[in-house]
């Protein structure tokens, strides 16, 4: 059972010192009950009360590491704009140890292409599951192998035979796999096998109630580095069970349930399994496993994961510096825009289309859009002048003609006049780039 903020007032040194960066003890213990505050950013805080209050301080959702780099859960809330999401669903790849060498080649080649750059960002495959489909250990370990040897993603090891996971494990210990599944068959084994190798676990059970009683009876083992399966492999009823187990872990802090959940997608059509798997990804799965590896059909996925996971309380942004687009020269067109990422690279997208080697300069505004920037001031005539002389762009070009955007007309005569140079009102819209420029070189 949780601490409440009182309990864990009792236990605090009382201070008020405020160097936890919460006014006053008793504040701090009210963000500590709810999961706001970590109980290490308190200096005074004596090792008796740390013991005691190490159940209140843990996150209600535990982080679990693997692989390349790979992090599950550490999750806080139960709605995005509540505070953010922090570790975006990791994506992995289905192989089973059943294809032929050729057909395993051809899979992980079309995982290895899965890559892809958009806005700025690059969105990529987290890493593979190998499935023990042929339940045989030496083939199992032969495949898990080759797949490590092609891959420097991050593997899961899935087989529900102790001896296979062994087998597989042995040689890749140092990539810390995630292995799976400990059952109720089979957890003592499991479990010890993965405490042994200092890699984290899939706990899978047939239902909640079933879950919650094998987690406690492997916790009991002296190991917690669990990731969960509810076992449930149809949409509905998985949809059903991650949600409870996320408002369980953060809602009533239910400690059984305070692991990173992993979801299977079931469907065989690749286009209903992706759209399985978007349910999952947005309703609290913290690990994926599905099938198909084809890039129109996982770049979606990919897209929607990169939107649930951006922080709403800070705007996407580039860095407001001056960039070059293709092989700039004395004669380059000059652009203005924001720092907003969308807006950015919309810009230089069109800049590209053109192939008119141009300058973009974008302006410092807090990641806002262009016409709210422009609203709240932070894409004025003065900010824009300040930046233009600051970014250089005077020894870079021989004429002095700056392009600004056809939405903020209004602040060419101003910005001619504090910079000295000629403003020329480009498109309202950034479709209108390349016809603008063509236009513009004539």
């Amino acid at each position: 059972m949780a601490l409440t903020g009182l309990e864990i007032y009792k236990q605090l040194p009382k201070k008020n010192c405020g160097e936890c960066g919460v006014p006053t003890c008793l504040a701090f213990a009210m963000a500590l009950s709810s999961g706001k505050a970590a109980l290490d950013t308190c200096p005074h805080v004596t090792e008796a009360a740390r013991e005691a209050l190490a159940s209140a301080s843990a996150p209600p959702i535990k982080a679990i590491k693997f692989g390349k780099d790979s992090i599950l859960g550490d999750e806080t809330v139960l709605f995005r704009h509540d505070k953010t999401f922090y570790h975006p669903t990791t994506l992995l790849i289905y192989v089973s140890d059943t294809l032929s060498d050729d057909e395993l080649g051809v899979k992980l080649q079309e995982i290895k292409d899965l890559q892809f750059e958009r806005v700025g960002l690059e969105y990529t495959i987290d890493g593979v599951a190998i499935v023990n489909d042929s339940k045989d250990a030496a083939t199992f370990a032969k495949v898990a192998e080759a797949v490590a040897k092609a891959t420097d993603k991050s593997l899961v090891l899935l087989s529900e035979d102790p001896s296979a996971v062994k087998a597989a494990l042995t040689p890749l210990v140092d990539r810390k796999p995630l292995i799976g599944s400990a059952t109720e068959a089979n957890y003592e084994v499991m479990v010890n096998l993965a405490k042994e190798n200092s890699v984290p676990v899939i706990i899978k059970a047939d239902g909640l109630e079933a879950l919650d009683e094998l987690v406690v009876k492997a916790t009991a083992l002296g190991y917690k580095e669990f990731v969960l399966d509810p076992g449930s492999r149809k949409t509905p009823e998985t949809l059903a069970n991650l949600t409870h187990i996320r408002r369980l872990a953060l809602k009533k802090k239910f400690r059984p349930f305070g692991y990173p959940v992993i979801a299977f997608t079931s469907n065989t059509e690749p286009l209903e399994e992706i759209m399985e798997a978007t349910v999952y990804v947005a309703k609290y799965a913290s690990a994926v496993v599905f099938k198909t590896s084809v890039k129109a059909h996982v770049l979606p996925l990919m897209t929607l994961r990169q939107n649930i996971y951006t922080d709403p309380q800070k705007p996407i942004q580039v860095e407001p510096i001056l960039k070059s687009v293709g092989n700039v020269n004395e004669n380059s067109p000059f652009y203005i825009t924001t720092n907003f990422s969308l807006t950015y690279y919309s810009v230089e997208g069109e800049v590209e289309t053109s192939k008119i080697p141009s300058y973009i300069l974008a302006i410092d505004t807090d990641g806002l859009s262009l016409l709210t920037a422009y609203a709240a001031g932070k894409f004025e005539p003065e900010k824009i002048a300040e930046a233009m002389a600051a970014c250089g762009i005077a020894d870079k070009v021989k004429h002095r003609n700056v392009i600004v955007p056809g939405y903020v007309a209004v602040i060419s005569g101003k910005l001619a006049e504090l910079s000295s140079w000629k403003t020329i009102v480009g498109p309202r819209e950034a479709s209108g780039i390349v016809s603008f420029s063509k236009s513009l070189a004539k």
